[in-house]
């Protein structure tokens, strides 16, 4: 279970409820037979586990919170401890007492089962008489990750999702070995210049510097990468919703034109001050791509919060 799962499942929840609640709905007959039966709720089990086969767990509680009727968990085999056997009381659980509150179908948040230790969430069907008055609730279990590739596809858990977790892999290998190169060659350079500080070339230092921050701008930019694509860990606060591997590239390349611009700077200024225009157009450029980069995180923020 990873952050990112959760922040999928907060913005697919309408749409995994809508889907559940119709086939429930479309799975419980509601005909003249007596319908506070156990024979009648242990059909409803049977039904939706056909309809249904993700669910990790299928059962049903009375009006008073009491589990009823069979449990009927996936693959026939019932591995759930005692907590969850038939006369157990979940009156204090989300699914019952929302579903009451709501009096219509309703999706729990994830939550760490019981049973099985992972992460599911909860779907509740209440069923009423024509007097409006509560029979019983059925409700389904189903494993987090299940519920994502039910609903979205695309989600990380999907065959797709893997394969870029492998590809971003290489990549953040790949950019890695790009910035311990440019590391070492950055070394090499500072070293190479000496002891002698009178002889100095101070193009020879900038150059130096300029590959030493541009391995870290590219270490910064692999981090982002590996955390946000493969471990799939929240964005950084302040970002709103903006893709933080666009931001922190963005961000490399405003680092690596500062320090080119600087050295323009002083390089013209040393040999030919009527070339400092060029410096300072680059400067202006690294602005504008500053206050771009700034209104981007801004409105993305905004929207999150709207």
């Amino acid at each position: 279970m990873t952050i990112r799962e959760i922040e999928e499942y907060a913005s697919i929840r309408v749409k995994a409820r809508a889907y559940l609640c119709y086939i429930m709905s479309r799975n419980i007959a509601m005909g003249s037979v007596n319908i506070d039966s156990q024979e009648y709720i242990n059909t409803q089990l049977d039904s939706l586990k056909e309809a249904i086969p993700q669910a990790e767990m299928i059962y049903a509680v009375d009006s008073n919170g009491i589990q009823i009727g069979k449990r009927i968990p996936k693959k026939n085999k019932d591995k759930m401890s005692d907590c969850c056997a038939n006369g157990s009381d979940r009156s204090d659980r989300a699914y019952f007492y929302r579903a009451i509150e709501e009096h219509r179908c309703y999706l729990t948040d994830p939550y760490p089962s019981l049973g099985s230790n992972k992460m599911v969430v909860t779907a509740s069907f209440p069923v009423y008489d024509e007097e409006d008055n509560l029979l019983f609730i059925i409700c389904i279990d189903i494993q987090l990750k299940d519920i994502l590739k039910m609903v979205l596809p695309s989600s990380v858990d999907s065959l797709f999702g893997r394969f870029s977790k492998v590809v971003y892999t290489a990549f953040s290998i790949a950019l890695a070995m790009v910035a311990l190169l440019l590391f070492l060659k950055g070394i090499s350079s500072f070293f190479s210049l000496g002891l002698h500080f009178n002889s100095i070339d101070i193009n020879e230092m900038f150059k130096a510097t300029i590959l030493l921050t541009l391995s870290l701008a590219i270490f910064d930019l692999v981090k982002a990468i590996f955390e946000e694509e493969v471990l799939g860990k929240e964005k950084h606060k302040g970002a709103g919703d903006g893709h933080q591997t666009m931001i922190r590239f963005l961000g490399s390349i405003i680092i690596a034109l500062s320090i080119e611009s600087l050295m323009l700077v002083f390089k013209f200024a040393l040999t030919d001050p009527s070339k400092l225009i060029y410096a300072i157009s680059l400067i202006g450029g690294v602005t504008a791509l500053i206050i771009g980069l700034s209104i981007y995180i801004k409105f993305n923020k905004t929207e999150k919060k709207d």
